[in-house]
């Protein structure tokens, strides 16, 4: 596996590249949800490369990038273990040096849920995509649909500015007791822990709803709120999953419930689609992702 640093030393690696590439960008702090990423573009591409960059642009000030979990020795082993060929392990001046001066802005998409209670959030995120995929040039790009805010935002900026790039969206990879792998689970205390298994309770009793007939809106939300009483939820929302744009009356078409419980001072985010039947590989790249050139 070719470690990359600079991006004079990836756009060689890239010259030297033929058949399918697939890419996955990543934070670092790496678990098994990472790495069923990687699994797939591992079985669906002649190539794979992984992004490891820590963006600060996409932190906001009351967030401490400081503490964001860090280590790339494990990072690496793993994604050598997983037979990725290469990975990119830029610094933050090699991304963003002194005179750099644009960012991208996506517009509604990244309004709502995150974008309102991160704001600037999602204009990092869609910067650092953007130039990751300039500079990688992937056939198809990896996401995990925990994230699934972020999919429908980079899948808009694909579409948008004509990016050659398939976004693929893999289900959520959860624990026994049905929590969502997140690096951020590090910062939980054990009894946050235990607290935090009601988040996937609560999304899996909008899921029992739904199939026994319910549509109305506030009723599957409220399904899930029931689920989550006592603890501190930011929000619950059912949105639209193309536009993301919130559902507030009865219909068949899919929807997604999206939730965020705080914990702490660390935030949680999951998510579902409902029909529950669309949240596997097919139904998640399909709803939340594609986007062929």
């Amino acid at each position: 596996m070719q470690i990359l640093e600079t991006i004079s030393q990836l756009r060689a690696w890239r010259r030297a590249q033929v058949g399918r590439i697939g890419v996955v960008p990543t934070m670092g702090a790496l678990h098994a949800g990472h790495l069923s990423l990687v699994e797939a573009a591992r079985a669906e591409n002649d190539t794979v490369i992984a992004t490891i960059f820590i963006n600060p642009t996409q932190f906001a000030v009351s967030e401490d990038l400081s503490k964001y979990p860090r280590d790339l020795q494990h990072d690496l082993a793993h994604l050598a273990a997983h037979q990725a060929d290469a990975v990119f392990t830029p610094l933050p001046e090699v991304m963003y040096p002194s005179d750099f001066q644009t960012s991208i802005t996506v517009e509604r998409v990244a309004q709502g849920l995150e974008g309102k209670r991160r704001p600037g959030h999602f204009q990092g995120v869609a910067t650092v995509v953007a130039k990751l995929f300039n500079l990688t040039q992937p056939n198809i790009a990896y996401f995990g649909q925990k994230d699934a805010q972020q999919v429908v935002v980079i899948r808009r900026m694909v579409a948008d500015l004509n990016v050659p790039v398939v976004i693929a969206v893999c289900p959520t990879v959860r624990t026994r007791d049905g929590v969502a792998l997140s690096s951020r689970n590090l910062y939980l205390t054990p009894e946050q822990r235990i607290d935090a298994k009601a988040i996937p309770r609560a999304l899996e009793a909008a899921e029992d709803a739904y199939r026994a007939g319910e549509r109305q809106p506030e009723r599957l939300i409220a399904a899930a709120r029931a689920v989550l009483d006592g603890l501190t939820v930011e929000y619950v929302e059912l949105s639209d999953p193309s536009t993301l744009a919130p559902i507030t009356t009865a219909t068949n078409a899919p929807m997604m419930l999206s939730l965020v419980v705080r914990m702490g001072t660390t935030s949680l985010l999951d998510n579902t689609l409902l029909p529950p039947e669309l949240n596997d590989r097919a139904g998640l790249t399909a709803t939340l992702g594609a986007m062929s050139p």
